[in-house]
């Protein structure tokens, strides 16, 4: 484990805007591909997916899933084939997801209250700016608590069965963004957020997310990523037991394969209901998608995405989170056009104000916040 002094330093060599940008506009880029990739077979186990796939002829995953099937096929996996699922054929530019509304809000909560932005703010944003509808699992309890005016902390705690899932882990990428080469303070800004909907592991996730986002734009190094995002987390919790039981597994030797199906065997088909159970939602299962893709994916932006959603669970979420990362390594000129152009440089937002944006201009308004910051 680095020092975390270590990576509280700021590399210098981003700070060229046309090398930031390319940065910030990759991890836009390979959040939201990630997620429409996923978005699809969201919910559906494991062998519902790869068989899924393998009868449409996409095993391994290899494209985007497309809706374009014979009725025998549509019947047999229940399939809705409204654009709103993501299905490639139906899209003509990135839809409405819960996990890109999260980051095009955190712009839109940095931009309006600034560097001393409180979880009070975060709750406001919310209520002024997303529908309750829009809402999910963590979130819709903490929104109803805000309602009855029972404010953050609490409103993470107060009967939110919710408060361990991936909720939070989805809201991380924006404290990243803005804070390249800087962890520990990117951590914190996402702490102030999921302490609005969640707590412990919960708030571990998004804590974690944000600190690997803001090392990967000074490192290609996954290894040093992840470690950076281990540097903001409690030692003796189980988040940091779980992740640090995937980097372990990655020096043991072991495949992907056996990682993967570790996973597997342990969150999803095991369940194992007289010891402990993890919805498919848990934020602990899910980071270990995430960060097992990032390690076998070489820096290659198709094998980590495709890793991520094949294993199931959260797909459209760990797709995102896992894009977002390579996204941010590999930039924007670098990432395969077969995943970037289906989206056509727009995103549709559930966010007030934010209903159709340019995803290049959400880059740049990113890199103004960035340059705010240092003036």
């Amino acid at each position: 484990m680095k020092p975390m002094d270590e990576f509280k330093l700021y590399k210098t060599e981003v700070e060229s805007s046309e090398k930031l940008f390319d940065k910030i506009y990759g991890a836009w880029l390979g959040r939201i591909a990630g997620c429409l990739l996923g978005k699809p077979v969201e919910g559906w186990p494991r062998d519902k997916i790869w068989n899924f796939l393998k009868d449409t002829d996409n095993f391994p995953l290899s494209r985007y899933m497309s809706s374009d099937l014979s009725q025998e096929i549509k019947e047999r996996y229940g399939i809705n084939d409204d654009k709103s699922r993501g299905w490639i054929n139906k899209i003509e530019h990135m839809v409405e997801d819960d996990d890109t509304n999260y980051t095009i809000l955190g712009l839109y909560i940095f931009e309006k209250y600034g560097l001393g932005f409180t979880s009070e703010d975060v709750a406001e944003s919310w209520l002024y700016n997303l529908p309750i509808f829009h809402t999910y699992t963590a979130e819709r309890v903490a929104y109803q608590n805000l309602v009855n005016l029972i404010m953050p902390p609490k409103s993470g705690e107060y009967r939110n069965p919710y408060r361990e899932w991936i909720g939070a882990q989805i809201r991380a990428d924006f404290w990243g963004y803005i804070n390249p080469g800087n962890p520990l303070r990117a951590a914190e800004f996402a702490f102030r957020d999921a302490c609005v909907s969640h707590t412990k592991n919960g708030i571990y996730g998004e804590m974690f997310i944000a600190a690997c986002l803001a090392w990967a734009f000074v490192s290609d190094n996954i290894i040093d990523v992840i470690r950076a995002g281990l540097s903001v987390i409690p030692r003796r919790s189980r988040f940091y037991e779980a992740i640090n039981k995937i980097l372990g597994f990655r020096e043991e030797g072991k495949t992907f394969e056996e990682v993967r199906d570790y996973i597997y065997q342990t969150y999803e088909k095991g369940k194992r209901y007289e010891e402990y159970w993890h919805n498919w939602c848990h934020v602990l299962s899910n980071a270990l998608v995430v960060v097992s893709s990032l390690l076998y994916s070489e820096l290659d932006y198709e094998k980590g995405i495709t890793y991520a959603v094949s294993c199931g669970l959260d797909t459209d979420c760990n797709g995102a989170t896992t894009g977002s990362i390579l996204g941010a390594i590999i930039g924007a000129k670098d990432l395969p056009e077969k995943w970037i152009k289906p989206i056509n440089n727009e995103i549709e937002s559930g966010v007030s104000g934010y209903n159709f944006c340019k995803v290049s201009s959400l880059a740049q308004r990113t890199i103004e916040l960035i340059r705010e910051m240092k003036d």
